[in-house]
This record gives structure tokens, sequence and C-alpha cells, in this order.
């Protein structure tokens, strides 16, 4: 979560040069080239080894990857675009933890604590003191964009089940080089329909910000997309949909706290409190029930 808190500060400073497919595609396809890499020299290793994909998982690899990252990128775009308050926006798509366990009951039959839900309402309303309070505009806006966060969140959640399900021969790395391997399927046609053709590509070299637009997408390559997916994978798989989902309402408090050590970004008590909301709502959610002798 410390790295992909990052990830929002790299894409805006990415974007300023670079257009948004074009972005998601120098970002996947050395992600995908790595992991193949990484793969091949660690084939023993239970984390790092990258197994041969069998026909009959294929399903949950196709789900997997049409959710995330093609459908939830997709769907973050629009939502932006459609609620004119980004500081909303950012809110509604901070809600995985929220809809995590209705889809761990539902579909893993995960056991769902009143410790989790506690800790998981702790740490939500956390997430929305620090990312509204001092926002110019609080209104919702249009209710189509509420319907696409939401949209996306599940895609996020139900490809958190497919983690899940998918079963443990395959390694972290090999799920995630599969999923985002299929996401590329369907990212590259989009990305030759809409900006391939119509790229001035000599103006983008001559672009000053170029190469602070390239840093950024090699820190979303390496970190973001490769090494943050694969720990996030290994870790679900561990503790289970709805406690590591719960992590996602840290990543805007670490976000706030990079804006206000590298750009000075000012953090008045408000934000503070919701700060310490979320780690207080996240150490309740990971308190396990003792379970009865009778």
């Amino acid at each position: 979560m410390i790295i992909w808190s990052v990830s929002g500060i790299a894409i805006k400073h990415a974007l300023v040069v670079l257009p948004p497919f074009t972005l998601i595609v120098l970002r996947f396809v050395p992600s995908v080239l790595l992991m193949l890499l990484i793969g091949l020299l660690c084939r023993r290793s239970p984390l790092f080894g990258l197994q041969r994909l069998e026909w009959r998982d294929v399903p949950l690899f196709l789900i997997a990857g049409f959710c995330q990252p093609f459908l939830y990128y997709l769907l973050e775009t629009f939502t932006y675009d459609v609620l004119h308050s980004p500081t909303i926006a950012e809110t509604l798509l901070s809600t995985s933890p929220l809809l995590s366990p209705l889809f761990a009951a539902v579909l893993l039959r995960e056991r769902v604590t009143r410790f989790n839900i506690f800790g998981i309402m702790i740490s939500t309303a956390g997430v929305f003191a620090l990312t509204l309070v001092g926002s110019a505009d609080y209104s919702i806006g249009n209710p189509w964009g509420v319907l696409l966060a939401f949209a996306a969140v599940s895609a996020a959640v139900i490809d958190s089940v497919m983690m899940r399900k998918v079963p443990g021969r395959y390694s972290s790395l090999s799920f995630i080089f599969y999923a985002q391997l299929i996401s590329l399927c369907f990212f590259l046609p989009i990305w030759f329909w809409r900006e391939a053709t119509v790229i001035d590509y000599h103006e983008l070299i001559a672009n000053s910000q170029l190469p602070t637009a390239l840093f950024c997408v090699g820190y979303l390559t390496v970190f973001a997309s490769v090494i943050a997916f694969i720990l996030f994978c290994y870790a679900l798989r561990k503790v289970g949909v709805t406690r590591a989902n719960a992590f996602n309402n840290i990543r805007p408090a670490f976000t706030a706290l990079w804006m206000l050590l590298f750009f000075g970004e000012h953090l008045p008590l408000a934000k503070w409190v919701g700060i310490l909301l979320i780690i207080f709502g996240l150490f309740v959610c990971q308190k396990q029930e003792k379970v009865s002798d009778c």
C-alpha cells in the first residue's frame, strides 16, 4: 500500500506528457516482460516462479485480467470524467473495503467477523475525513459517476476474489503475470484505435518533461505493477479478501503524507484525525475473534 500510495502522484506527472492509454501500454508491456524474465529465472521459487497455465484455470484468469487492470482503469477514468469533484471521486474509489466482506462471504464463503466490519467502518470514516475535509465542493454531482465508481470498486474486489480462488499451485507472480497479459490483450486494440496513430511522436520526444514522465512510468512498471501486486496477491492468499482489502483505506493517508513531505501540502487537524482513524480501524479489522470450545 505504501508503494501504491505513490502511484497516483506518478500517474498525475506522467499524464502531463503521455496520453492515458499510451501510459498504460508503456506501463504494462515492460511489467509483463519483467515478470516473464523473473519467473523463468526463479522457476522453483514459491513466490516468484512462473507456472504453465492449465486450460481448466483459464476462465479464472480471464475474469481476473478483464476486471483489473482493464475494466477498473476504464471505469476509474470515466468516474473522474463524469464527477466534477476529484475529491468525491477519490473517496468513492477508496471504498473497496466496504464491498469486500459481501463478495468474500457470497463468492468464497469467507468468514466475516464483527471486528472486520467494525474496523472497516472506522477506517472508512477516516478516509472520508481525510479526503473530504478542506474540499471546496462536497456535492456528489452526476449520479452516473457514483455508479461508475462503485462498478470500478466491484471490479477490483472481484479481481481479489479471483486471486483467492486460483489454485495454490500458481505462484503470486504467475497470477499477476497472466492477469496483466490478458489485460494487455484488451488494452492494445483500444490504444491502436484511439492513440497510436494520432500521437505526434516528434513533439512527444521533444517535450522537456518527457524524462520525468518516463521516470514515473518506470516506477509504475517495476514497483506498482510488479512488486506491489505480487506482495498484495501473496498477502491476500494468506489473510483473506476482507482483511487484505481493508488496507486499501490506508493508501490516501500515505498519499497525504507524501504530499506533505515532498510538496509542502498543508494537513489540517481533521486530516490527521482521519489518518489516525484509518490506522485504528485497520488494527480493529485484523483482530481475530476467539473461537469458543462449546
